[in-house]
Order: C-alpha cells, then sequence, then structure tokens
C-alpha cells in the first residue's frame, strides 16, 4: 500500500500550514471514469441486459463492490460479484494498456508538487492492479504513497482511506488538501476532516461551507493549495 513515506511533520520545510495534497485517481488525474461505465456496459451485453443511463450517476465514483453489487441487481444478470469484478478490471487493464489519458492540468500539477517537496499520496477506490497499471503513466516517484480500494477495510464514501494516507505521512487531516471529482469520494475526504478541492467529472457536486468547486485542474496550482489552509499559529 505504501511506498517511501516521509517521517512525520508538523509542516512543510518551508513553513507552510499545507501538510500534505491527497489526490483521486479516475476523474481526477486520469480521464478514465468513461472507461469504467463503457466496460460495464460492454459487460452487461454481453450478458443479454441494458444498462439504463439514469444509473451511470450511481455506480460512477464509488466503489467496484458498490457498482458492480448495484448493477448485478438492478439488471438480474447471472453473474457473481468476484466474478463481474475479475472482469471489470481486466478490460480496464487492456483499455488502458498502452497509455492513460490525463485529466487537463494534471501533469503540471504533479510536476509542480514533486519540484516543492509537497508530500502527495494517491486515494483511490480502484483495485492495487489497476492503480499500478496507472502509476506507470502519472510517475509512481511523484507519489509518496497510495491507498487502494481493496486494501482497506472501508473504502469512500467512508473516510478511512484519506485519514490512513494522512496519519501515514504525518500530516494532521486538517492540513491535508484532497483533490476530487466526485460526491463519492468528496463525502470522503470531508469525513476525514480534510480541506476538499472538487472538480466534478461525472454529476454535479452541490456547493458547501469548506469545499472549493474548480472548473478543472488548470485552476488548481501549489499557492492555491496553501491558500485554503488557515495559517498555523
Amino acid at each position: 500500500m505504501t511506498s517511501t513515506v516521509p517521517a512525520p511533520v508538523a509542516r512543510t520545510a518551508d513553513g507552510h500550514a499545507l501538510q500534505a495534497v491527497l489526490l483521486d485517481m479516475d476523474g481526477t488525474l486520469v480521464d478514465t471514469e468513461g472507461f469504467w461505465w463503457e466496460i460495464e456496459a460492454e459487460i452487461f451485453h454481453e450478458l443479454g441486459h441494458r444498462l439504463d443511463e439514469a444509473w451511470r450517476d450511481v455506480v460512477v465514483g464509488g466503489p467496484m463492490s458498490r457498482s458492480a453489487t448495484f448493477l448485478i441487481e438492478a439488471t438480474g444478470a447471472d453473474i457473481g460479484l468476484a466474478e463481474l469484478s475479475v472482469l471489470l478490471n481486466e478490460r480496464f487493464e487492456a483499455r488502458i494498456a498502452d497509455q492513460v489519458p490525463l485529466m487537463p492540468g494534471a501533469e503540471r500539477l504533479l510536476a509542480e508538487l514533486a519540484r516543492h517537496n509537497v508530500p502527495t499520496a494517491l486515494v483511490s477506490a480502484s483495485h492495487r492492479r489497476v492503480i499500478d497499471r496507472v502509476l506507470r503513466s502519472l510517475g509512481p516517484e511523484r507519489f509518496a504513497l497510495s491507498v487502494a480500494g481493496d486494501e482497506v477495510t472501508r473504502t469512500k464514501p467512508h473516510p478511512d482511506p484519506y485519514l490512513i494516507a494522512a496519519r501515514t505521512l504525518g500530516a494532521h487531516p486538517s492540513r491535508c488538501a484532497v483533490i476530487e471529482d466526485t460526491a463519492t469520494g468528496v463525502a470522503a475526504a470531508e469525513a476525514a476532516g480534510c480541506r476538499v478541492v472538487a472538480v466534478p467529472s461525472v454529476g454535479l457536486i452541490p456547493a458547501a461551507p469548506g469545499r472549493t468547486i474548480v472548473r478543472s485542474l488548470e485552476d488548481v496550482d501549489l499557492t492555491f493549495l496553501r491558500s485554503l489552509i488557515a495559517p498555523m499559529n
């Protein structure tokens, strides 16, 4: 679950109150949320079922176990959760075999965080096998830590993945900026006590106290993220 982990910190080396940046993967850093829906529709078509477009907002952005269970129950398809999960992961890996499309601004932001030695973690509901494949495109050296959905007892929308990431990085959740693209991820980060930047990819994310909504990662840089965290006394 972890790679190189820095020692606990009270604040970043240059004195700023922002202690870590925690980022979601699908739909936030990589343009893959649509891939999951397309693959789900493809598999269920092969099983003799057509997915209702209205279900898209229910399944996209959530943990695979929840999404897959919902689709099995909604369609009545003759397939088990374990078998469907394997099929989904295999089809997704095949889809991104050559190159993973990055979201606008992702490359620049990751490079800036790395250049300033900001502790950074990738926190995803996707399984480890998928995360490791995507990291080849993102650059695994840019993340001190990655947390996968199949490595935690409770994944998003529960706060556990973000609490684990913050604790492992030695950061306080309230001093962490989280970047998410779905309501499920936003709920997890806010439940953990993190400051959330929402970059909606599928479905709307309503405004709320303490929540910042931007159009794309092109609107996000280190100065912006630091401005979200109250100065330390």
